[in-house]
């Protein structure tokens, strides 16, 4: 049991690095477009998608596309962070509860 959870752990840390670095160049390609065409926001409209839609969407109609992935691979990339950690640390606990 202690083996298989040890498995679990190193796995889920290998899938978290393994899905920082994916979204990490996804994000970064984006995120050079947006910059390229001097699009700019702040983390404020990251997260709120009307404030985005009244605000920025106006100003760079033409980068709709990729504000739009830049936002979604930001945002997914974030949960996956979140629910990863969590696995990691609930797995972590179950760890520290059976150790020998």
């Amino acid at each position: 049991m202690f083996i298989l959870l040890i498995s679990i752990v190193i796995g889920l840390f290998v899938a978290m690095l393994f899905l920082n670095i994916y979204f990490r160049v996804k994000v970064l390609r984006t995120y050079r477009k947006l910059v390229d065409n001097r699009v700019e926001f702040g983390a404020a409209h990251l997260f709120n998608r009307e404030k985005m839609e009244a605000e920025i969407m106006p100003q760079y109609p033409h980068m709709r596309r990729e504000i739009e992935d830049f936002v979604n691979h930001i945002q997914y990339s974030i949960r996956m962070a979140t629910v990863l950690i969590a696995l990691i640390t609930l797995f972590g606990g179950i760890l520290m509860y059976f150790r020998e």
